[in-house]
């Protein structure tokens, strides 16, 4: 490892700590220790590197969390949320939640805009894994509910409420007992916004019905795969993917199978923390 990525993972080990104690006091002092760097100098270079300073950067990654309560749990309470979050009171979280995503909690609650939030949240960039492991596994074929997301990647999460709502009400998918998939067409990187196709996915032991959220049919076939596995955010979730398809297959000797990279996520926002999520990406292979 060289200067600049040993410094880089310096950052980074701050950042992963940061997101593994959003509910506990964080300070200068104790976070720079973390990054094994002088208190004088940290809070400077720490912005330096993700682009906005520490207690800033806490703060968005707290509303972040909280966000995801609003969305994912709508029988809690926003004070509870608030609370959570470090705030004082409703008043003071409402009026942070707004300034950085331009809705009130309420708001977002009821009608989440989430282009303009995925807009203002850049998460720092982390360094890249220099070893992955990479299996080799027999999938086996599974019936799917789909739903399809066309359009900017930055709005599936608009999609994902609509095929939870569809999970709740016809029971047919349920989160804690089916698999949850997503199947990527395009990457991101490189496709236009408009042109972007993603599916979401949950396993189903039987025909889905029409409905109104425009769920339907679908079968992820069998056959071999080299998975991976990505722990962490999936606004992250290319550093595994990238490597994988860059690195590791062209090295593998292997031949690509004509069905698309897909998901398994084996935990879902907000039942645990992002620092937390745990997502096997398959490349298919022949």
């Amino acid at each position: 490892m060289d200067k600049a990525q040993a410094y880089a993972e310096r950052f980074d080990r701050v950042v992963r700590y940061i997101e593994r104690h959003l509910d506990e006091p964080l300070t200068v002092e104790g976070l720079s220790r973390v990054a094994h760097f002088s208190k004088f100098h940290f809070h400077r270079q720490f912005t330096l590197y993700t682009g906005m300073g520490v207690f800033a950067f806490i703060r968005q990654m707290r509303l972040k969390h909280a966000s995801h309560r609003l969305c994912y749990r709508r029988e809690e309470r926003i004070i509870d949320i608030a609370l959570d979050a470090g705030f004082e009171s409703p008043e003071a979280f409402s009026r942070a939640f707004k300034q950085v995503f331009g809705q009130s909690p309420s708001q977002f609650r009821k009608s989440p805009q989430w282009q303009p939030w995925k807009e203002r949240f850049r998460p720092p960039p982390m360094q890249r894994r220099e070893e992955m492991e990479v299996r080799i596994v027999e999938f086996p074929e599974t019936r799917i509910a789909v739903l399809p997301h066309r359009g900017a990647p930055e709005k599936i999460d608009e999609s994902a409420l609509k095929f939870i709502e569809w999970r709740k009400q016809s029971g047919l998918s349920p989160v804690k007992q089916a698999l949850t998939f997503g199947i990527v067409y395009d990457d991101p990187a490189v496709t236009e916004p408009e042109r972007f196709r993603f599916d979401i996915c949950g396993s189903v032991s039987e025909p889905v019905p029409e409905n109104p959220q425009g769920v339907g049919n679908g079968v992820i076939p069998a056959g071999r795969c080299a998975v991976a596995r990505h722990l962490g955010c999936h606004d992250r979730i290319g550093d595994t993917v990238y490597p994988l398809c860059r690195d590791w297959f062209p090295q593998s000797g292997e031949e690509l199978r004509d069905f698309p990279i897909f998901f398994h996520y084996l935990n879902l926002v907000p039942d645990v923390a992002e620092h937390e999520l745990v997502t096997d990406i398959y490349l298919p292979l022949k």
